[in-house]
């Protein structure tokens, strides 16, 4: 089973929590596609069976990891770069949880997290710079928006603590009422490796449990709970301090078993710089979903 000591919201890292990344476990496919020039790296994982599920911890589903080591850096070109990859990978997971009629799909993306806790306000950031479209086309028709991928709409439902509601009872009344296609969901996660914070994206067609790699769980959101399909978009701002006491430990060759005091299980740490990584990553993930629903200059 996957080591539950250290907390993380990324299905790759449970996998290779139990088991080397060359090594197979019955009823999970892994491929992989390298993009040296851009030096954007992308691992498929495809969990096909309640084994595999229940052997790593994660739903059945798709995971696509996106490991982009200079995603916190200032590189315009580079940032253009990984845009246009997530687009290809959100557009694929639509078009595979989505069946085609003559209509364009409505999409709603919502924003999870505190905007007022800079790591975990990555999603209310992305919101902000989206192209939203619901309401151009409820009151111009579909011709405004011609040749574009998808219907879009948003929301930014808070934390519980600003609201007294659950993100799901929100969301699930939203969806209720507007009636979307397929729901889009923005999220900070939280990280094994310090190695991979602030340096990939997660994207799934499994949906996501709120506040559950900070050990603050909340009722998830998936087709079951909200009754469309959901696609989780995540980036690691956070790892646990644990993370940090055990692999100093391994650095070090000091023998196992070590005690953790409380006090320390209940600690996340993240980058000094966060604020303006936010700002940064924010805005690369909000032009990927914009170049997905086809309002970018940027070709096919």
């Amino acid at each position: 089973m996957p080591d539950m000591r250290i907390r993380t919201d990324l299905a790759l890292e449970a996998r290779n929590s139990i088991t080397e990344d060359n090594a197979q476990i019955k009823g999970i496919k892994v491929s992989e596609e390298n993009d040296s020039k851009n030096n954007i790296n992308i691992i498929k994982m495809e969990v096909l069976n309640r084994y595999a599920s229940q052997t790593i911890g994660r739903p059945i589903g798709t995971y696509v990891t996106m490991e982009v080591p200079f995603l916190a850096e200032e590189d315009d070109g580079y940032h253009r770069e990984i845009s246009k990859a997530l687009s290809c990978q959100l557009k694929n997971l639509i078009l595979n949880c989505y069946h085609w009629n003559d209509s364009v799909p409505k999409i709603l993306v919502a924003g999870l997290g505190n905007r007022s806790a800079t790591s975990d306000s990555l999603g209310p950031e992305v919101v902000n710079n989206l192209m939203i479209t619901r309401h151009i086309v409820e009151y111009m028709g579909y011709d405004e928006i011609e040749g574009a991928f998808a219907v879009t709409s948003a929301i930014v439902p808070g934390v519980m603590a600003q609201t007294g509601m659950d993100t799901c009872e929100i969301i699930g009344a939203i969806v209720r009422k507007t009636k979307p296609d397929i729901l889009v969901v923005i999220d900070a996660l939280a990280a094994r490796s310090i190695k991979r914070l602030n340096a990939t994206i997660q994207l799934t067609d499994t949906g996501i449990h709120p506040g559950s790699g900070v050990g603050n769980n909340r009722q998830a959101l998936t087709r079951k709970t909200v009754g469309i399909p959901v696609i989780a978009i995540g980036i690691p701002t956070v790892v646990d301090a644990t993370t940090l006491i055990y692999d100093s430990v391994k650095k070090n060759k000091v023998e196992e078993p070590i005690q953790v005091s409380e006090e320390f299980r209940q600690m996340y740490v993240t980058s000094k710089d966060i604020d303006a990584i936010i700002k940064r990553v924010s805005y690369t993930v909000s032009e990927g979903i914009n170049m997905c629903m086809g309002y970018s200059g940027v070709p096919e």
